[in-house]
């Protein structure tokens, strides 16, 4: 059975950092691109950002480019997302997710089943 298991969120304030966690399990890890979605409330699920299986390429969406790394350990089966200089607008619960296929930039091509992990970003 596939489980993503998200950890790391919380309550910062603005220009805080945060480093989300997700412990992969079923499934060869090392196989699959790897990314995060993410989804505020009242809004659908946005591509945040996307590590290849052999983590050289990594791609983010424009809203995060500059403030957000992902990383990946293959051998601890394991997914990051280093979020730095967070902005009120980065609200949101993040889910790690397992890409099916296609468009890298598309929240619908990822499998995100975990129960997410909520960010919140207030002053």
């Amino acid at each position: 059975e596939v489980q993503l298991v998200e950890s790391g969120g919380g309550l910062v304030q603005p220009g805080g950092s945060l480093r989300l966690s997700c412990a992969a399990s079923g499934f060869t890890f090392s196989s699959y691109h790897m990314g995060w979605v993410r989804q505020a409330p009242g809004k659908g699920r946005e591509w945040v950002s996307v590590i290849s299986k052999l983590h050289r390429r990594t791609q983010y969406a424009d809203s995060v480019k500059g403030r957000f790394t992902i990383s990946g350990d293959n051998a601890k089966n394991t997914l990051y997302l280093q979020m730095n200089s967070l902005k009120p607008e980065d609200t949101a619960v993040y889910y790690c997710a397992k890409n099916g296929g296609g468009a890298w930039g598309l929240a619908a091509n990822y499998d995100s089943r975990g129960q997410g992990t909520q960010v919140t970003v207030s002053s």
